[in-house]
């Protein structure tokens, strides 16, 4: 007979041997059940992946083996759920900063074409933007439709966001409006072809 000294170190064990052949007993049940609880409804080629559950991440299929061999018993590790590798880890190429913020825009008319500048205000608007005027500019001749910022502000991701819209050039405001109020500066010309279509 052993005393009672030496007896309660072996409990512990014993327990725990006994919880391992319970869950073995479980998992050797499901791979029973895996195997052939498939029914005469599930065609043979389909028996391994028809019960084995969805994969969490919604994009990998299942990664019991579909060819496995009659009365062999499959078990999937409960590690083999694949981290999600969506789009999102990899962002987007950065033509504009995604949700820049829309910056004020005020629209002048450098063209021979009456009205210009408040058919380019209603496009601007039409793409979110807020249009805080429309004029004339008068000051020179500017080459071609363009959009202009100052540099080192948040004016300049969203002019060359707007710029994109517009198929216009993008610049730093150069002197003659340096000193206007803050906000995109949109100067259009005889050239400008309005909002892009494919927007």
């Amino acid at each position: 007979m052993t005393s009672p000294e030496s007896a309660s170190p072996s409990r512990p064990a014993k327990a725990a041997g006994f919880a391992l052949l319970g869950v073995a007993a479980v998992a050797l049940i499901i791979g029973v059940v895996s195997l052939f609880g498939g029914g005469s409804d599930t065609p043979p080629s389909a028996e391994g992946s028809s019960t084995a559950p969805p994969a969490q991440t919604g994009s990998e299929p299942p990664s019991t083996p579909s060819s496995a061999p009659a009365g062999t018993t499959t078990t999937v590790p409960p590690t083999t759920t694949v981290p999600p590798t969506s789009s999102a880890a990899v962002p987007p190429p950065p033509v504009t900063q995604p949700g820049a913020a829309k910056v004020p825009v005020r629209v002048y008319n450098n063209s021979t074409i009456t009205g210009l500048a408040v058919k380019a205000a209603d496009d601007v608007r039409a793409n979110g933007w807020n249009v805080e005027g429309t004029g004339n500019y008068s000051q020179g001749t500017i080459p071609t439709t363009t959009v202009y910022f100052r540099p080192g502000t948040e004016e300049e991701a969203s002019a060359k966001e707007l710029a994109s819209v517009l198929r216009a050039r993008v610049e730093p405001r150069f002197d003659g409006i340096q000193s206007s109020a803050p906000g995109i500066i949109l100067i259009v010309t005889n050239d400008y072809q309005g909002a892009s279509k494919n927007k």
